[in-house]
């Protein structure tokens, strides 16, 4: 009995470890007016990259979405504003071998009126709107629009130059998708869901490269 006893103690501490290890979601708040971005158009679209993931009580899918055009402001080094549009039709599954029904059943329902309805909102956008120095990385606040919903979030994130080329490069953070008007599967929008929810939070990250 002790033994039992003890196993079910060593179990829920690494539950709740594993638990203290989820990523915090970023704080959204109203979208923050700004004036137009300057239309430079000098990102590079085929080497840049968004990664997603996302939960559910049996398992986890990932993948990417790439961007349709992108414009990144630096002065003396310096990030001082960008605009990044995301093409939504272009969301890939990397989970699920291509070949397997599975990708294609996946990509399907993600782009469908269900989640992302791509059909009405093909683009999503991420307008940079301040940038703040802290330690030796950058705070980006920017409006993240996603569907027909804007917010301003602000994620850490890495400026670096090579040559001619200056990567942007986000930190991994969590938004709630709820917040975006992304409903299937939430328990913020349903009951009665019991195993068959899939997670509000989801984990992105950004990867963008100048031409």
């Amino acid at each position: 009995m002790k033994k039992i006893i003890l196993s079910l103690v060593v179990v829920a501490s690494i539950l709740t470890g594993c638990k203290g290890e989820k990523k915090e979601k970023v704080e959204t708040k109203e979208e923050v007016i700004v004036e137009e971005v300057a239309d430079l158009n000098n990102v590079d679209v085929e080497n840049s990259v968004i990664t997603w993931k996302g939960t559910k009580p049996t398992g986890a899918h990932n993948g990417t979405i790439m961007l349709k055009e992108g414009t990144l402001i630096v002065e003396d080094g310096n990030l001082t504003g960008g605009e990044f549009v995301v093409d939504m039709s272009s969301i890939k599954n990397l989970d699920i071998p291509q070949d397997k029904e599975g990708n294609a059943k996946l990509v399907g329902h993600l782009t469908s009126a269900d989640f992302f309805d791509v059909e009405t909102y093909p683009t999503s956008k991420f307008v940079i709107t301040s940038v703040e120095e802290k330690d030796d990385n950058i705070h980006v606040t920017g409006n993240l629009t996603i569907k027909d919903v804007t917010k301003s979030i602000t994620i850490p994130a890495m400026l670096s130059t090579e040559g001619d080329t200056t990567t942007f490069k986000s930190e991994t953070f969590t938004i709630d998708r709820a917040d975006f008007n992304v409903k299937y599967g939430s328990k913020k929008f349903f009951d009665n869901l019991k195993d068959k929810f899939i997670d509000d939070l989801m984990e992105i990250s950004f990867t963008v490269k100048t031409k």
